[in-house]
């Protein structure tokens, strides 16, 4: 009986077993959380952020952005333009909301 219900639960959460395998359950959760954004506004309208301050007043300066798309954040819950940014050579996602809002997903600790 025992084997059954896990290859039922297999079959219908497929995504739960790769996840386990890949140990993405160990990661860190994490919180949403805004900052402020100095970016540059271009002519053809693209937003281009440059640096990141927190809450606390610790600012990042971003040294490049490798990547721009329409995406979830699936860490901390949101949606809207994600940029993958790297911050002292790590990468690390920013988002900006269509409420004209930035944040970041922050470890909790």
């Amino acid at each position: 009986m025992f084997l059954l219900e896990v290859a039922l639960w297999a079959c219908y959460y497929p995504y739960k077993n790769k996840c386990l395998e890949n140990g993405y359950m160990d990661q860190e959760i994490r919180k949403k959380e805004y900052v402020q954004v100095t970016a540059v506004f271009t002519r053809d309208g693209k937003i281009i952020p440059q640096e990141i301050r927190l809450e606390d007043g610790r600012r990042f300066e971003i040294d490049r952005i490798t990547d721009v798309r329409r995406a979830p954040s699936l860490k901390a819950g949101g949606m809207g333009i994600r940029y993958t940014c790297k911050i002292y050579g790590k990468p690390c996602y920013l988002f900006y909301e269509e409420n004209y809002m930035w944040f970041v997903e922050m470890k909790t600790a």
